[in-house]
This record gives structure tokens, C-alpha cells and sequence, in this order.
């Protein structure tokens, strides 16, 4: 109905509500045109008389914008949003996609390996006593619940250890600049990519990458408080309304 076959093109889709090349944003602020830099998907608007606002349309080469759902706000959270307010959702996404990438990987690599030794010497605690998943939130010592949101503050304030502070409610080092570039590669290890095409394309994999992790660590979630495993059997899930 909406591509032509059953296993059509979504390309062939040209009603299609989330298509980038019809949304337009409104950016506030008197800038005429606003370009957020390449993490924040670059927006080039036309100019406005007025000093206050200017209109700017997201174009199908922004960051973010992909196949097969192109420029993706089903809610319409964008329509009205001012650059600042773009900036920060952009950078939130990001910061949710990486953490959802590690958290990701933290769910599937214990099912595999686990560090040799002792998590708690003093508790007599291994790391392979600590089950994966949702149950290990209860084994963890509370010290060490402590050591993980000390790391978490750590970072979180210092911008990565970049030096761009930005700690408090609602904000993040990069929102003022280019979301999520905090100046040092990402992870820090890995460098900086210095060819803008090159550059774009991770970003681009990044942002859908992250996307899918914010997916699949729910999915996590709710699978293992269900069954009792992020891969549990679903027999298990004895109070389901389905039986």
C-alpha cells in the first residue's frame, strides 16, 4: 500500500511523513541561518527579516538523516525547537547511544568471559559469582555502585577529560558547539578522524549504531526482567496474559 509491493523500495514512499527534505525546523535567536556544525546535522537556512527567528530545512546529506526512515521525529519534538534546544537533543542522542553501545556489549560479553579474580576481596566476592543481566545490580557491593558513579561524575564533568566542562541540569560540554565532539576521538584511543568524508561516515554509523543499541538494551531489559535473562526462555515468563 504505501511502497507498491509487499517487499517494495521505502524510497517509493514519497508521502512519507518522516521524509527529511519536508521537515522544516524553526531556529530562534536572530543567527538568520544556523549551522550546527557536523554532529549537529549542518542546518543552512534561508535568511529572515525578522530578528528573532529564522526557518531552515533539513536536508537528506545531514547527519542522521538515513534509509530507510530519513530525517527521523515522528513526534514532531522539532517542529518548533530553537538551535539551542536542537543542539542538546542531538547531543543527548548521542550520549544515549554510547552508553547504550557499552551497555550492550556489558550484557553480552559476561555470557562468554568474565575477569579472572576477585570483584570484593574482602566480601570473598568473584567476578564469576556476579550473574549477568539485571541480577548483578543486587550482587555488586555498594562500594563499588559508588566507584561506578564517581567514574560516571568524572567524566561527565570533565567532558570526557577533554577539559569542557559542562556538568549541571539538562546540559552537556558540546551542546554549545558541535554535539558530542568533545575534541578528543571517540573513544580516545581510537584518535581523531581528520578526512571530513571519512569523518561524516562514522558519525553517520555512529548515530545509527546508537540508535539501535538504545533498541536492543530495552529489548534487554525487558526480556530479562520477564524470563530472567536478556536470552531467557520464554516459558519461563509464567505470568504472561498471552498463556
Amino acid at each position: 500500500g504505501l511502497t507498491g509491493s509487499a517487499w517494495g523500495d521505502w524510497a517509493n514512499y514519497t508521502d512519507s511523513p518522516l521524509r527529511a527534505s519536508t521537515q522544516e525546523v524553526l531556529f530562534k535567536g536572530g543567527a538568520g541561518s544556523v549551522d550546527g556544525g557536523m554532529g549537529a546535522g549542518s542546518f543552512s537556512g534561508s535568511k529572515s527579516t525578522s530578528t528573532s527567528s529564522s526557518s531552515a530545512t533539513v536536508s537528506t546529506t545531514d547527519l542522521g538523516v538515513q534509509a530507510p526512515l530519513g530525517y527521523w521525529d515522528p513526534l514532531g519534538l522539532n517542529a518548533n525547537a530553537d538551535g539551542a534546544t536542537f543542539r542538546r537533543r542531538r547531543a543527548v542522542e548521542i550520549k544515549h547511544g554510547r552508553v547504550a553501545m557499552f551497555a550492550t556489549i556489558g550484557y553480552i560479553v559476561p555470557e562468554y568471559y568474565k575477569f579472572p579474580g576477585y570483584l570484593s576481596p574482602s566480601l570473598g566476592l568473584k567476578f564469576s559469582d556476579v550473574p549477568g543481566g539485571l541480577a548483578a545490580i543486587s550482587k555488586v557491593p555498594a562500594l563499588g555502585w559508588y566507584q561506578i558513579l564517581w567514574f560516571i561524575g568524572l567524566i561527565e564533568g570533565s567532558g570526557f577529560f577533554s577539559g569542557k566542562y559542562g556538568l549541571g541540569f539538562m546540559k552537556d560540554a558540546t551542546m554549545s558547539g558541535t554535539p558530542g565532539d568533545y575534541g578528543v576521538g571517540f573513544p580516545t584511543f581510537l584518535g581523531k578522524v581528520s578526512d571530513p568524508v571519512a569523518k561524516k561516515s562514522k558519525l553517520n554509523a555512529e548515530l545509527a549504531n546508537g540508535r539501535l543499541a538504545m533498541m536492543a538494551i530495552i529489548g534487554m531489559f525487558f526480556q530479562d526482567g520477564l524470563t530472567g535473562s536478556a536470552w531467557g526462555d520464554w516459558a519461563n515468563y509464567t505470568d504472561s496474559p498471552l498463556r
